[in-house]
Formats: C-alpha cells, structure tokens, sequence
C-alpha cells in the first residue's frame, strides 16, 4: 500500500515575520510552528486537543494549534507565546503576572495559559474569578498549580499595561 503526499505551500504571519514553506498537506499547525518557523515556545502535549499546552492566537482568536492544519492558517496572523511583549522588562501584563504570583511550576503547560489568558483578556478586560477559571479551562496544569495561575491572571488585569 502506497502513500500519497501532497505538497502545498502555505504562507502566514507568525508574531509579525512573514514565513512561506511547501509543507506536506497533513501539517498540523503546531508542528510548522515548531519545525518550520523554529519557535518551540509552542508545546505539544497531547495532539488531542485535551491539555492546551498548544494554544496559540490566529487573527485574534485562541486556537489549539493542534488542531489546525497549516494550511487552514494559509494567510493568517498568528501570535505565539514569543510574539508577546509589554512594558514588564519585555513582558506582557500576563507574563509578568505569572511570574509574580508564581503561575508556572514545571513550566509545561505556561505557554499556552499565558496565551489563553492573553485571549481572554483581549475578550473581556476584569473578569471574574470564575470566568478567568471558566476561560483557562480548556487548559491542563499537570502540576496543579490552579490557583496560582489565577491569581496570575488576576495580577494582570490590576497591573495593566500603560
């Protein structure tokens, strides 16, 4: 039984840079992201959409990145936990938080908390505690460090950036 390739080329903006690639058609998002535009910020967790460790802005919008195919992305803006920057020594106002309230323990799942709380913010400025839970829930700490996280975001949204 043979296998059949199909090359397509894909061209997006990945935190502001132009990237352009012929990727097999079967990519998923993460892994360009990962492979083709070196940015390994963006973790794989689970490739079923479960932990979030994953998550990344198209044009805006949370997504799991892998459950995207590249090139569904073919054209689009996407920000990645390198594209963030602010006024916290080059952080944002999430980053900075996460690292004041001590929001990341191993670290594994931060990445794609920082940028689900980035989208949730960007959606709805002062949330409350259970909407910041209800907003990260599609996001698994395997170290449970829960509360901590949301105080991080909490952190962000009294300590916006100027």
């Amino acid at each position: 039984m043979s296998t059949i390739t199909r090359n397509v080329t894909v061209s997006m903006t990945i935190n502001g840079q132009s990237i352009t690639r012929t990727i097999d058609a079967r990519t998923l998002l993460v892994h360009f992201i990962r492979e083709h535009a070196r940015l390994t910020g963006t973790h794989v967790g689970c490739d079923t959409s479960n932990c979030g460790a994953c998550s990344i802005m198209i044009d805006g919008e949370s997504a799991k990145s892998c459950t995207v195919l590249a090139v569904q992305a073919d054209g689009c803006s996407i920000t990645t936990i390198e594209g963030l920057s602010g006024p916290y020594n080059g952080m944002s106002a999430v980053q900075e938080g996460f690292r004041q309230c001590h929001g990341l323990q191993c670290g594994y799942c931060t990445p794609g908390m920082v940028m689900a709380a980035t989208s949730l913010l960007n959606e709805i400025p002062d949330p409350s505690e259970e909407q910041i839970r209800s907003g990260l829930e599609g996001n698994l700490c395997r170290c449970t460090g829960y509360q901590m996280i949301v105080e991080s975001v909490r952190w962000a949204v009294e300590h916006p950036a100027p």
